[in-house]
């Protein structure tokens, strides 16, 4: 991409400036007292400064540079060590959304499935006495089917071998091969390797053949038997074979890992000879293999290299999906295994079906394998993975596979594949094998000695022995090729089943006269003198092998001559069948021809059966395409049947062509590229019959290729990439396609199946390759005579021909290499090149394929056209390959482009473009998928044709397909998807590659010019369009920079791109905003990509095409998308405009035109109607990932335009213009800032998943079609076949499925993809985050020093500079790199020193933000930065000083910003910053200029306040875990600034970040509350307005704590003091901003009833200012406040107080303290005890720490000293009588308290508990300093008052609190059962009265004795009378409340009542004496309450 290696230094210095801080250790902390130490006093302990050492100073900082020179020197050092390319940075866009990508096409290859590598190590028997013959192939049990070929293996040793040598001949190298490679299209778990072993034939049946290696082998005498036997047979019957043992391996078991394969697990018990179990025997391979280890023999390679097939890896690897469990086939672990015994082969079980039954019972054994018998012995194999190129490897038909280095080393065999299912995939090579399969020979009937019966098999190319041809191919130790083979002999069997396989290589050019020949023989096997011959012809008959010119294949029932076949036999079928079926007979046979002295086994019956297989490009094996291909092989050759004749040979032609679609899939694909190039070469040289020209057959040609075409789409329907377009078609046209000859001097000749591959055409045109090369023109001549029949030269390196492919070889001599004269072959009949009676015996003239497709497609209809236009992109690309080659063949690529291309052809395209467009508009929302490849194919048509045709005439399609697609748009409601479709055309277009020169971009001076056509050769002046690139002279620069029709003609593509963007994005639809953003900027990240635009003024003028974007996306401001960016702190905000004065205008005329899609060469004044898309401006928010991509391409056009274009640019621009553009580079700063490597890792982690993937899952949850088993059971639509993915093959149309497991769902396949990522590419991704920020930040700086040169040479841009200041302080807050901060910092010193009156008279904010920011780099870890962070505030403090002797402005904010600083963030670190003080002191110091004022001096001042606020840190950060602690010094440092209201209001805000931190919303609430009364105060002092607060005196509703804002007046601080009360806050607009947030936080809090306080201290302001909006607002809070208080009354939760008291001399100055903490609602005692017991613990070591468990008086004088103490006690809110009357709500008794309670019980003796009558109480009242809340916590206790209750009192109090519950929960609204049950359960309880009754029983008894009564008495009696009548009321109201089955509870507790009630009585209703007072009275009193007591105990008898 373009990106450089940086230096490591330059690397590091581009990370973050701001991590990687040191940490600190934490240490042991002392306490130090908060109220008393004056601040001063720490500065000198902590550290001194003077000692300290600083950072470097910067050279020449103090020196007078004139301004440009220090503007040049910045400039050279921001140019240092750039990015060229900005999008080389950025994440490239994903393949499947990179619409305008076409998938190259794949070059033809040959095909292969999975590939396992088989090596045959040894093959042993226990009894060694004679050669064993081996062979493999694979099986598919479920299928029932041979997927493989023979591989013929030889084991033996020498000494074995030597035994039948006389009967084997000399062995050829490559029948020595012991290495296999299987192909596997369909891997299943019903796969075998299936090895069958042979021996020599000899007497007996192979029962008693192999009882030898079944005996015991101690008996020496066994095996010498034996070996004489052995012998024996060898020397005499060496040549022939008998079936002997098997085995079989389940191939997928090993490969996933089984260690053995047990077929019989219940015979484990058997004798090991007997079993007939295999076993397995497996080891693991520990290193890769390496490519020559296949068995190497002879020594080193050397001599010349072979010519062979050259195959790279990719083209030998498999793309097919595995159905099964069955592993991963390419990469599984080698493994070797060891059969250790064989089943004896079965006499009568030979068949391949009794094979597939076995092999069954071997998956799920059975009994039938137990009763099979084993022979001892061993197989090793070696199974694995398909190496890579490995060398000396021969292939099926035994071609060399490169590299083949020598002929001495065993070779290597592929192993031809016959795959279960069709497969899909076109001939691309060479092959023509046949296989014969003898079946069964039933002689059952035949008398004789018919019993060891041998079939001899012979393939004849005629009926003379001699004849017979040597292409019967060798199995293993034997010559390659000989003229017969022997099927195996089965013992005495007259009905034998055989399971022989021949392979025959097939002569190229087959005749009538070929056939196979039988021979059947008996052989005789008695130990016999040798005067009886060992073979004896018992029967014969043959197979022709051609039948009416087509190859026969299947299976075939022949009878059995016993005589041998007579002259012309070959000619005739043994069996004449009645229909013409290639396969088996029917069973109703035509009557025979006898033929003379013929004799028929068994009365001429079906004896012998045999099946025929053929692997061949040559013969088509299918009715229909053999006839297509013969017919149009007649035509070409002029030499038409007799059996057909003239008349008759157009009827069956165009019958060929109609039936062509009828043909079967497979062999209709196989032959496909021939098939097409007929059909192409009929439809431009239709075929000519005895003089005259068939009549529409290009029509019907057209049909059938669309018929074809759909057929393959249907087929292949995952073999199509995102646009549609087939695999194998699009590889027909790069590869196969080449329009016909336009010579006249020559004519075609063309294929017939009995043509020999090498007379076909070049591998341009047909499936099968050509061998023109490979034979010599003798040969060539040859193959036409009779005798070619026997010749069976075949290709001499297919390599040759697959260079041909790979290098495009498509010249003219294709056609001439195989001409032949006119007069010698043709007369009247041919394609196209004979003379035409209706010519006048003329040949018809040559027509081009891209005219006549073109003309065909216009003309069709029906179906026909609906196929076309539904894969258009095959014509088109026709089309387009046939123009290219005209125009390259007839050398007119320099041509006039206007005239090459005759008009109708010029009118047929306008035609074809109409009528796709009107489709697309016709059927865009009917048919989505369809009308969305059209609309893709239509534009890559378009695409091509700029590269051949006219521009002019090509932009004047485009401009009509835009104009028709908008005239849709316009009428439309919603036109999202043609919209879309429209976005995805101009995409496509925009992607040619000569885009840049297309646009004309704009000539600047200096640059020369050059030809503005596609391509530099062609000049293209004439064009309609060239005369635009005259303009550039002529043009306003100023008017080019918009989108106007000017700019639109002269650049006609960025035009249309453009004005798409600008309207599209003000629509409301996102993935239309999607769309247009990402075709801008793809385009931009090509220019970046493209090396032809490297040069810097080249880029330049590619940049200029895009500067109206620039205007685009200032335009759409609101709606760009930032979590980062506050909208309330960009430029244009700061400036005072908000965003309806920033929002774009509508689209202007020109962008309507250009979305409408009108002329180029419109009039301006051309009257244009809205679009729908044409919308007002609306603030529909971008995506994140849209904004960054929109805000890239702004940055890219601003880094590569040329500076003084732009400068031209802004000089025009309004100040509200320039702000835009200032709000960009804001946002341009949010958006690409470097958020951390976490960040980045996590953001990659949540991206996992594809954004198409998502889309197309929430498609399917919308529609309903989604579910999880669907997700995991269906195939998963895939887009494209350019993937690698080895598991899929659209070659073979088949379906991807996924099992039900869970590590193959989607979604898990992407995590794990995700978490196995590599590390290095993630640090990568973060690296490169990295310098994408740190380009980003250099380019907007760039931009701002190219915008304040603007602004100096004008005069009304002046404004601007707050905006540019903005935009830099927002770089300075932001994470930056190293080199990004040195120069931000030098452009702001550089800005300071053009413009100080920007802060230090206009902008006050922005002077303290300044500060904030350069305080906060002096505390980085970074020396330069601190280095160039102190030199900018010391330049900042001279400035202030030098224009008014004085910097009280820059003190007074930069001790603000430090203490905002300290108090705001976690990470702050002194030492550093104390090393930049000393900087800055330094700087004073050597400032020999300012040494004679006081300016050093009032530096020296500074630093040393500052240090002082540095020594408040390093104590803030000793009690960082301690909230209380850290909030209580914040508040001293607060109280210490009470003379500086900026600091103390700075101050106030840190302690309300610090609760809100901790979710203490109330107590930040009152820090702002105490802020605004501090602004009051002093704004009261400033100005006296009416309606604003007069002082902090109206806050005192708010809270009572706020009058110690008013502690300073005017004669200690004066407000119009210089840099005094100058902050932000001290304004109208901040004191309301503070109330404001005041209102929230308690809002926040639950506190709504102080939210009305504030809002009435607000309301009176904004009615001033007449605010009705504010006010609205403000009175729908106060609404939504009143409504809660209401909604939530009795439910809202308020804050627990807990009095601590901290005891020990540990704790230092708080020793003996109390304080009043409150915590959140329900917090329990043992939770804030924990907590303090906890941090105190860590602090002093929990040893050393002890929480007093009681509320008793602490004596310190019985403490341990060196332990600490702490007491937590619950305290409750404590009133008054009179206080309850005026807090009657829970909000004023939890609001403004101070006084608290607790009680503690006690007793006279000192226990805390006892008897009733001694349990005293002592009731503790403690008064707080402050009222709760306050801007703090906790508060101390100031005053503590104790009351005792005597016991009595005790027993009162405890009885009003129930009395009081009962009361509440009786008169509870709506009624709560729940609750009234528990009060009356804890009341008159049976397990709880004892309570109530032992009160009265204690205090009351006495008085029944008539002693008079105290008062406490007397109010104890009425208080008991009070709760017994309440009691009865709670029971009558249950009894209302209580369902059927609370009834028994409900009498019980009214039996509770009662007993309660009989025992009180007598206590309660004696008069007595009260206090001496008189008993008239008090009688009469008790006789009311005797009456009163008795009415209750009547009424509650009712209950």
């Amino acid at each position: 991409m373009g990106f450089e290696i940086m230096n490591p230094d330059i690397w590091k210095s581009l990370l973050p400036s701001k991590f990687h801080l040191p940490k600190r250790r934490p240490g042991k902390r002392s306490s130090i007292h908060l109220d008393s130490t004056p601040r001063g006093s720490w500065a000198s302990s902590i550290f001194d400064l003077k000692n300290s050492e600083g950072d470097a100073l910067l050279p020449r900082l103090l020196e007078h540079t004139p301004v440009d020179t220090q503007d040049s020197i910045n400039e050279d050092v921001r140019s240092q060590y750039r990015q060229p390319d900005l999008f080389c940075l950025y994440p490239s866009v994903e393949e499947s959304e990179a619409i305008e990508r076409r998938m190259p096409a794949e070059v033809p290859r040959e095909h292969f499935g999975y590939r396992i590598f088989v090596k045959c190590l040894t093959l042993k028997l226990d009894l060694e006495v004679e050669p064993i013959f081996a062979s493999m192939a694979l099986y598919d049990v479920r299928e029932k089917k041979k997927i493989s070929e023979n591989f013929y293996f030889d084991l033996n040793t020498e000494s074995l071998k030597g035994m039948i040598k006389t009967h084997l001949g000399y062995p050829d190298p490559s029948t020595l091969a012991r290495n296999a490679i299987f192909s596997i299209t369909y891997p299943s778990d019903y796969v075998y390797l299936v090895i069958k072993l042979e021996k020599v034939l000899q007497q007996g049946d192979i029962s008693e053949s192999a009882e030898p290696y079944m005996k015991e082998l101690d008996n020496p005498k066994h095996i010498e038997k034996a070996k004489v036997n052995a012998r024996y047979y060898c020397d005499k019957l060496g040549a022939y074979r008998m079936p002997f043992a098997w085995t079989a391996v389940h191939l997928l078991n090993i490969i996933n890992g089984a260690n053995s394969i047990e077929p019989n697990p219940d015979s484990a018990d058997m004798d090991r000879a007997k079993s007939s179990s295999l076993e397995f025997g497996r080891s693991y391979g520990s290193l890769p293999r390496k490519v020559g280890e296949a068995g190497a023999v002879g020594g080193s390679s050397g001599g010349g290299e072979k010519s062979g097939l050259k195959r790279n890896g990719s083209e030998r690897r498999s793309f097919y999906k595995v159905e099964d469990d069955t592993g991963n086939l390419d990469t599984f672990h080698p493994v070797t295994i060891t059969v250790s015994s064989f089943f004896k082969q079965e006499g009568d079980k030979l068949s391949d079906d009794d094979l597939y039954k076995f092999l069954a019972d071997l998956k799920r054994p059975t009994s039938v394998l137990k009763r099979l018998k084993c022979i001892p012995g061993s197989l090793k194999l070696d199974i694995s993975p398909m190496p890579d190129n490995p060398p000396y490897c021969l292939t099926p038909d035994l071609q060399q596979v490169k590299p083949y280095p020598d002929m001495r080393t065993r070779p290597t065999r592929e192993i031809q594949e016959f795959p279960s299912r069709d497969v899909y995939h076109p001939h691309s090579i060479y092959r023509n094998l046949l296989y014969v399969y003898p079946n069964s020979l039933n002689y059952s009937n035949r008398s004789g000695s018919a019993r060891n019966i041998a079939v001899k098999v012979q393939f004849m190319a005629g009926e003379d022995p001699s004849t017979a041809l040597k292409c019967i191919m060798g199995k293993s130790s034997c010559p390659e090729f000989s003229d017969h083979s022997y099927s195996s002999v089965t013992y005495h069997s007259k009905s034998p089943d055989f399971y022989e396989e021949i392979k025959i290589k097939l002569p190229a050019d087959l005749a009538d006269y070929h056939h196979l020949l039988f021979t059947f023989y008996h052989i005789s096997c008695q130990r016999k003198q040798d005067v009886i011959p060992v073979e004896t012809p018992i029967g014969f008959t043959w197979l022709p092998m051609m039948r009416d010119g087509r190859l026969q294949v299947g299976d075939f029932g022949l009878p059995v001559s016993m005589d041998v076949p007579p002259m012309g036999y070959s000619m005739l079928s043994p069996e004449l069948l009645k229909s013409r079926s290639l396969s088996k007979p029917d069973a109703s046979r035509s009557p025979q021809v006898q033929l003379p002295t013929m004799r028929w086994v068994d009365s001429h019956k079906p004896l012998f059966n045999v099946e025929i297989k053929a692997v061949s490009s040559i013969h088509a094996q299918d009715e229909f395409v053999d006839k297509f291909l013969s017919r149009c092989h007649n035509v070409e050759e002029g030499k038409i049947p007799r059996s057909i004749g003239e008349q008759d040979m157009k009827a069956k032609l165009v019958k060929s062509i109609m039936e062509l679609n009828n043909a079967v899939a497979e062999p209709l694909v196989k032959f496909l590229p021939i098939i097409l190039d007929k059909l192409i070469l009929m439809i431009v040289r239709p075929p000519i019959i005895g003089g005259q020209i068939v009549d529409h057959v290009g029509q019907l040609c057209f049909d059938t290729i669309a018929e074809i075409v759909d057929r393959i789409h249907i087929l292949l329907d995952k073999g199509q990439d995102s646009h549609g377009r087939n695999s194998l078609l699009r590889s027909f046209i790069q590869y196969y396609f080449r329009p016909p000859d336009t010579d006249d001097e020559t004519i075609v000749q063309e294929y017939s199946p009995r043509t020999p591959p090498h007379i076909f055409r070049h591998i341009g045109n047909y499936g099968t390759v050509a061998r023109s090369n490979s034979f010599t023109a003798n040969q060539r001549s040859s193959l036409f005579s009779s005798t070619s029949s026997t010749s069976l030269s075949g290709p001499g390196s297919p390599d040759d021909d697959m260079e041909g492919i790979i290098h495009g070889r498509f010249g003219s001599e294709r056609y001439n290499a195989h001409s032949f004269s006119r007069s010698s072959l043709l007369g009247n009949t041919g394609m196209g090149n004979v003379p035409v009676m209706g010519l006048g015996n003329r040949v018809p003239p040559k027509k081009l394929v891209h005219e006549e497709v073109a003309l065909l497609l216009v003309v069709s209809n029906g179906s026909a056209k609906e196929k076309v236009l539904n894969h258009a992109w095959f014509f088109f690309e026709l089309m387009v390959k046939s123009m290219a080659q005209y125009l390259a063949e007839n050398d007119r690529l320099d041509s006039p482009r206007k005239n090459q291309f005759p008009e109708a052809y010029c009118q047929d395209i306008n035609n074809i473009v109409g009528i796709v467009t009107t489709d697309i508009v016709a059927r865009y929302n009917k048919d989505v998928r369809a009308m969305q490849l059209l609309n893709a194919s239509l534009a890559f048509f378009l695409q091509d044709l700029l590269s051949l045709m006219d521009r002019g005439y090509v932009f004047a399609l485009i401009r009509n397909y835009c104009k028709q697609v908008a005239g849709k748009i316009t009428v439309m409601a919603d036109p999202t998807s043609l919209a879309q479709l429209k976005l995805d055309f101009l995409r496509i277009i925009v992607s040619h590659e000569h885009y840049v020169t297309l646009n004309l971009p704009f000539l600047h001076s200096g640059v020369t010019s050059r030809p503005p056509s596609p391509t530099p050769s062609i000049s293209s002046m004439s064009s309609m369009m060239s005369l635009a690139s005259s303009l550039p002279s002529t043009i306003n620069k100023a008017k080019m920079m918009q989108l106007t029709p000017e700019f639109r003609q002269q650049h006609f593509l960025t035009g249309l791109l453009l004005s798409d963007l600008a309207c599209v994005l003000q629509t409301l639809n996102s993935s239309l905003h999607r769309q247009a953003i990402d075709t801008v900027c793809n385009l931009l990240n090509s220019h970046d990509a493209d090396t032809r635009y490297t040069d810097p003024d080249c880029r330049m003028r590619v940049a200029a095409l895009y500067l109206p974007l620039l205007g685009i996306i200032m335009d759409a401001i609101p709606q760009l998308n930032c979590h980062s960016a506050s909208t309330v702190n960009r430029p244009s905000a700061a400036m005072g405009y908000d965003d309806a004065e920033i929002d774009g205008s509508p689209v202007n005329q020109s962008v309507a035109m250009a979305i409408a899609g009108t002329s180029v060469y419109a009039r301006s004044d051309a009257k244009v109607e809205s679009t729908p898309l044409q919308r007002p401006p609306s603030h529909t928010r971008l995506s994140e990932e849209s904004t960054r991509d929109l805000l890239l391409c702004f940055l890219w056009v601003l880094k590569n335009l040329e500076p003084t274009t732009l400068q031209d640019s802004w000089v025009a621009l309004s100040v509200s213009r320039i702000n835009q553009l200032m709000d960009v580079l804001y946002y341009s700063i949010c958006c690409f800032e470097y958020k951390g490597r976490a960040m980045i890792y996590r953001h990659q982690s949540r991206s996992s998943l594809k954004k198409q993937d998502v889309k197309q899952r929430l498609e399917d949850a919308i529609l309903g079609t989604s579910n999880a088993r669907s997700e995991m059971m269906q195939r998963h639509s895939r887009q494209g076949s350019g993937s690698l993915d080895r598991h899929f093959n659209p070659a073979l149309g088949q379906s991807e499925k996924l099992r039900w497991r869970k590590d193959k769902t989607h979604w898990k396949q992407a995590v794990e993809t995700q978490a196995e990522r590599p590390k290095s590419e993630m640090e990568y991704d973060v690296n490169l985050e990295g310098h994408l920020a740190t380009e980003v930040s250099l380019v907007v700086l760039d931009t701002i020093e190219l915008l304040v040169q603007t602004i100096q040479s004008t005069d009304h841009l002046q404004g601007c500079l707050t905006g540019v200041m903005e935009v830099l302080l927002h770089s300075l807050a932001c994470n930056q790199s190293v080199v990004v901060l040195q120069n931000i910092l030098a452009t702001q010193r550089s800005l300071v020193f053009k413009y100080p009156e920007l802060l230090f008279e206009e902008e006050t904010e922005q002077c303290a933000d300044l500060c904030l920011r350069l305080l906060s780099h002096c505390s980085s870890c970074i020396s330069t930065v601190r280095s160039h962070a102190s030199a900018s505030l010391y330049l900042l403090m001279r400035q202030n000083f030098e224009i008014g002797n004085n910097f009280a402005r820059v003190k007074m904010q930069v001790t603000m910003s430090l203490s905002s600083l300290v108090g705001t963030q976690t990470n702050f670190n002194e030492d550093y910053l104390r090393r930049s003080l000393k900087t800055i002191l330094i700087y004073g110091e050597e400032d020999v200029e300012l040494q004679e004022t006081d300016f050093p001096k009032q530096v020296h001042d500074l630093v040393f306040n500052l240090h002082m606020i540095l020594s408040d840190t390093v104590k803030m950060k000793e009690f960082s875990e301690d909230p209380e602690m850290l909030i209580d010094l914040m508040y001293r440092i607060a109280k210490g600034y009470q003379t500086s209201p900026d600091l103390r209001l700075t101050w106030l805000q840190n302690m309300a970040g610090k609760h809100t931190e901790h979710k203490n919303h109330t107590e930040a609430a009152h820090c702002l509350v105490h802020s605004a009364a501090l602004v009051a105060e002093y704004l009261h002092m400033l100005e006296d307005r009416p309606y604003l607060p007069i002082g902090c005196v109206l806050f005192e509703k708010i809270s009572c704590n706020v009058l110690e804002e008013s502690a300073v007046s005017d004669d200690v601080v004066s407000p119009d003091e210089e840099g005094i009360c100058t902050g932000k806050y001290f304004t109208e607009s901040g004191l309301v901003g503070l109330l404001e947030h005041a209102a929230t936080s308690f809002n926040q809090a639950g506190m709504f009833e102080a939210v009305n306080e504030v809002y009435k201290i607000l309301i009176p302001i904004h009615e001033a200012n007449r605010d009705y909006k504010k006010l609205a607002i403000i009175h729908g809070k106060l609404q939504e406040a009143f409504n809660k208080i209401v909604r939530l009354r009795g439910k809202r939760l308020w804050g627990t107080f807990f009095r601590v008291g901290f005891y020990g001399s540990k704790f230092g100055d708080m020793d003996a303290e109390e304080f009043i903490y409150k915590e959140p609602a329900i917090t329990k005692l043992p939770e804030i005890a924990h907590r303090l017991e906890s941090f105190y613990g860590d602090r002093f070591g929990p040893e050393n720490v002890e929480v007093i468990k009681d509320s008793n008086p602490v004596d310190q004088s019985k403490q341990d000293q060196e332990k600490a103490y702490i007491q937590v006690t619950y305290v409750e809110p404590y009133f008054d009588f009179y206080e309850t009357l005026q807090r009657p709500t829970y909000f004023d008794r939890n609001y403004n308290i101070r006084r608290f309670m607790f009680a503690t019980p006690f007793t006279k003796s000192g226990k805390a508990h006892g008897d009733i009558r001694e349990q005293y109480k002592r009731k503790t009242i403690v008064t707080t300093s402050k009222a709760f809340p306050y801007i703090k916590t906790r508060v101390s206790v100031v005053h503590r008052q104790e009351i005792v209750l005597s016991p009595v009192e005790v027993g009162i109090e405890d009885l009003q609190k129930k009395t009081k519950e009962l009361t509440v929960a009786t008169l509870q609204e709506p009624p709560d059962a729940k609750m009234l049950q528990m009060v009356l359960q804890g009341c008159i309880g049976t397990t709880v009265n004892q309570g109530p009754m032992e009160v009265a029983l204690a205090f009351l008894n006495d008085s029944t004795d008539g002693r008079p009564l105290d008062k406490h008495t007397n109010k104890l009696r009425l208080c008991f009378k009070e709760f017994s009548k309440k009691c009865g009321d709670a029971l009558r109201k249950n009894k209302n409340l209580i369902c059927h089955d609370q009834r028994e509870y409900q009498k019980e507790l009214e039996r509770n009542y009662h007993r309660f009630t009989d025992r009180l009585m007598p206590l309660i209703t004696n008069p007595g004496r009260v206090g001496g007072g008189t008993l008239r009275k008090s009688g009469r009193k008790d006789r009311r309450s005797k009456g009163s007591m008795t009415k209750i105990i009547k009424t509650s008898e009712t209950l």
